[in-house]
């Protein structure tokens, strides 16, 4: 199969398949404020219960519960994807279903930003490019994790080695697509998604008309990437391009 026309036809089939799905769920775009709101709250409660000596638990409670918001955000989308429909026992059920995948991660990266703090502390001069190497690498090498927490039986540690040999295989049908809809994101609402496991647009509690109105927006686009980015993940994920050539049914 000619390359370019592999990708045409892998977006076209995302394409019409997000559309269904987001048209179905629509209301995974005001998940954003749940979560906005529930951070609020944590916040406060860390702050009253755990101050003094027990403050040094903040960190722990804060990562976990941070964990639990993702896992709920990417159940949700794990249904989607996988059932095209989303309900209230799934938004109870995400907090706990991918919570240790997530927190495993967060405690890899915690590992791994101790020892290159140690390296930095070596570099000097150095350090701030190391720095924004690494930070590239995470952004475009591990950008479908949270794609294949959601999509691919793996431990936290597989699901790194996952990713990494995905984007190896598909950079070029991921990264079209993603930078593409980025760029329009960022053009209607002046923000990338940067953040790996971002789970909604910034909320600034701007209740005006126009307010809610650009909030909806800009959390719908953001919420539609994020059903394309599972449904393109599954295409690439489960096919090769040879495949694709000799199953029209990936295109149906």
């Amino acid at each position: 199969m000619n390359f370019f026309k592999d990708v045409i036809l892998v977006n076209k089939s995302t394409l019409k398949k997000s559309i269904k799905s987001f048209s179905k769920n629509w209301i995974i775009i005001f998940t954003g404020i749940v979560y906005v709101l529930l951070n609020i709250a944590m916040v406060i409660l860390i702050n009253t219960l755990f101050s003094g000596i027990l403050s040094i638990l903040a960190g722990l409670i804060i990562a976990i519960v941070s964990s639990s918001l993702i896992s709920n955000y990417l159940y949700l989308l794990f249904n989607i994807i996988n059932y095209d429909r989303i309900i209230w026992d799934n938004f109870k059920e995400g907090f706990k279903f991918f919570l240790w995948k997530v927190y495993g991660i967060f405690f890899i990266a915690w590992i791994g930003n101790f020892i290159l703090s140690s390296i930095m502390d070596i570099l000097g001069s150095n350090a701030e490019l190391l720095s924004r190497i690494v930070s590239v690498i995470i952004i475009i090498g591990l950008n479908p994790l949270p794609e294949t927490l959601y999509q691919k039986y793996l431990s936290s540690g597989e699901s790194i080695k996952y990713a990494f040999e995905f984007m190896k295989d598909n950079w070029i049908n991921w990264l079209i697509p993603n930078v593409l809809l980025n760029l329009v994101l960022y053009l209607v609402t002046n923000r990338w998604i940067l953040n790996i496991f971002t789970t909604h647009l910034g909320f600034n509690f701007d209740f005006s008309l126009k307010g809610v109105g650009f909030y909806i927006l800009g959390q719908g686009m953001f919420s539609f990437i994020m059903i394309y980015r599972g449904h393109l993940f599954k295409l690439l994920s489960t096919s090769t391009p040879r495949k694709r050539m000799y199953m029209n049914k990936f295109y149906d």
